[in-house]
């Protein structure tokens, strides 16, 4: 039988970046005298991209965001997040021992991210975890990205695993949308970028710790979901 597979979104599910995502935030807007970008709106914006920062500090500093501004800003973000990718990100306590536990038991595992493939890579590498996964697609691997189930079906065949024998790992309703649209289940984290609450939305299980996703993989894989 083939290896089941976990596929891991990665801001909000592997590691808590908004401090970062939010600096380069403030550091890029302080010439216009923005006031600073709070880490609790980053934390309920983060998981939906660099855009979606860029408006929430012009919606705070109560201008609107003409979306040519914002696309104007976009590479500047980039730029100046890719130069404090991880000053002070870091992964989720039990991130590693919960990765190298599931490895061990026979599981394949990948990520799957809207952050560009370049900077999660760079990410990943910097927190001493992108060599235990097989295969990493992020927003510009693709002509698509998540929800678009290609994202994820693409994850799930670079990691030579089989769709039905796969499950989504994330934090938002992106990520739930991502696993429906595939046809896999979806675990949801408590302690990520959501604005919504995780638990109402309907996935196969929830967890408030990292490590509780052995056992939500374990029963699904069981259950046959």
């Amino acid at each position: 039988m083939t290896a089941p597979c976990a596929i891991f979104d990665l801001d909000g599910t592997l590691a808590h970046t908004a401090p970062d995502l939010i600096g380069a935030v403030n550091d890029l807007l302080t010439d216009r005298n923005f006031p600073a970008l709070p880490l609790s709106v980053a934390e309920t914006t983060a998981g939906f991209g660099g855009k979606a920062l860029i408006r929430a500090a012009f919606t705070y500093a109560g201008h609107e965001a003409d979306e040519r501004e914002v696309d104007a800003l976009y590479h500047p973000f980039l730029d100046r997040y890719a130069t404090r990718i991880a000053d002070e990100s870091h992964l989720y306590d039990g991130v590693i021992d919960t990765l190298d536990t599931l490895v061990g038991r026979g599981w394949i595992i990948g990520v799957c991210t809207n952050k560009p493939e370049s900077l999660a890579r760079s990410l990943l590498t910097e927190l001493d975890v992108l060599h235990r996964f097989r295969a990493l697609v992020g927003a510009d691997t693709l002509p698509v990205r998540k929800p678009d189930p290609i994202a994820l079906t693409t994850t799930i065949e670079r990691c030579d695993a089989q769709i039905n024998r796969s499950i989504m790992i994330g934090d938002t309703d992106t990520d739930l949308d991502t696993a429906r649209n595939a046809g896999i289940p979806c675990i949801l984290t408590r302690f990520g970028y959501s604005e919504i609450d995780v638990g109402t939305m309907g996935a196969e299980a929830v967890i408030d710790t990292f490590p509780e996703v052995i056992n939500a993989l374990e029963t699904l894989r069981t259950n046959g979901a």
